[in-house]
């Protein structure tokens, strides 16, 4: 096994890339929140970048990539980093040292569980979700990652393929995000006032930055600077600019104007459901993701939402959750072994059926895994604290109650 400098370095680009996206995330969930909760819903994504680091490196890099056992699960051989050097490990990447690998995995496992903040917005108190945090990350996302991906994980002997986090990131989260909004219980005007975006610059700032740096997020997920790479990353592009252009279209069609938060949002699902199969689907093939995506997410966010009145506060779940699910039963579709070799079947598009029941099997288990999980967590938290502000504390903002800061101290209309 002999280091690649190239593929070194590409790796290392990308990291810095999905490291990237966190940030973004803030901004984009932000600048859809009301102002009083600005800051509170910036903390919610950025606190994370320093806890799941530290996570990861203690123990949750050796949970997911750990010796496995019973396919579910690694062991604490490689607590806080312990045998992980400059030298590759053969069952991930024979051409890149396992620090490398071991950190750019981490960038996932920071941006994951910020997903969810999404769906809790504006009414979790904050020492709740820091706890609560720390322990899906560790009970819910460092087995997923095993399973689907570590050398052992049940799903990945199954046979289904997840190429950057279908299964493990979107789906896991935004399941995770349904629940836990539907635990935490509804917004005190929720149904009554219209929620509106303080900051739509913000949401487009933060779009973007996720854009930008889901290149590193598929197209890095090939662990070498190769054709591999650059196909994941068309195919992440092109799915991103259907689904924009897709979404607009739907508005015009249905409100008679595109709107900025439209667009936004349908790039941002885009990227979600091409993400599973950003290395295993033809090209052309992204163009259909893209383009169906949007519909679909539109239709969970506004009608299904509406008729079961969860009170998904930025559609974590309307957008990673549906969209997930979408992107693993298209890379069921549309897979190609010629493309990426990993994939031991063809999609059903061209005759094969083994890739597409292992596709559902695995999302049907990542649901239920992440639905079961995240109820006990928050089951048990509350038996110990509140979980939830105060009406009283919800109506003056968690920027003031929760951090005693204001985004914008100067403003003193009604909110």
């Amino acid at each position: 096994m002999e280091i690649s400098l190239a593929n070194s370095a590409f790796v290392i680009m990308s990291a810095t890339l999905v490291f990237l996206m966190t940030p973004g995330l803030a901004l984009f969930y932000a600048g859809m929140e009301r102002r009083k909760n600005t800051l509170n819903t910036l903390m919610s994504c950025f606190f994370i970048c320093g806890v799941g680091s530290v996570l990861w490196v203690a123990v949750g890099y050796s949970l997911a990539f750990g010796t496995d056992h019973g396919g579910v699960i690694g062991d604490l051989s490689k607590v806080f980093f312990n045998g992980v050097g400059a030298k590759p490990n053969a069952a991930y990447s024979s051409t890149i040292p396992e620090t490398l690998f071991a950190a750019f995995q981490m960038m996932f496992a920071i941006i994951t569980p910020a997903l969810i903040c999404g769906s809790v917005a504006g009414r979790m108190k904050f020492k709740a979700l820091f706890i609560f945090i720390i322990c899906w990350s560790v009970f819910v996302y460092c087995p997923l990652a095993h399973m689907v991906w570590g050398d052992g994980g049940f799903l990945r002997a199954l046979g289904s393929v997840d190429f950057a986090g279908g299964n493990v990131v979107h789906i896991s989260s935004g399941i995770s995000g349904l629940v836990a909004c539907i635990m935490l219980g509804r917004r005190r005007e929720y149904g009554v006032v219209s929620y509106k975006p303080h900051n739509i610059p913000f949401v487009v700032i933060g779009a973007a930055l996720l854009w930008f740096g889901w290149f590193g997020f598929n197209g890095g997920s090939a662990l070498a600077a190769d054709g591999l790479a650059v196909h994941a990353i068309l195919t992440t592009n092109t799915s991103a600019a259907m689904a924009l252009i897709s979404w607009m279209a739907l508005e015009k069609i249905i409100y008679g104007k595109p709107t900025v938060l439209g667009a936004a949002t349908g790039a941002v699902v885009g990227l979600v459901a091409i993400t599973p199969g950003a290395g295993f689907v033809p090209i052309w093939a992204s163009f259909i993701i893209g383009a169906l995506v949007s519909p679909i997410c539109y239709f969970a966010m506004t009608k299904v939402k509406t008729r079961f009145k969860y009170d998904d506060a930025l559609d974590a779940f309307g957008c990673h959750g549906i969209g997930g699910i979408w992107g693993g039963i298209a890379t069921g579709l549309f897979t190609q072994k010629s493309i990426n070799s990993a994939a031991q079947w063809d999609g059903l598009f061209f005759g094969s059926a083994k890739l597409f029941t292992a596709q559902i099997i695995s999302i049907v288990i990542t649901i239920a895994f992440a639905a079961t999980a995240t109820f006990v967590i928050l089951f048990v938290l509350k038996k110990f604290m509140t979980i939830r502000v105060t009406k009283e504390e919800e109506a003056q903002g968690l920027d003031l109650t929760e951090h005693s800061e204001l985004a914008y101290p100067s403003f003193t209309g009604l909110d």
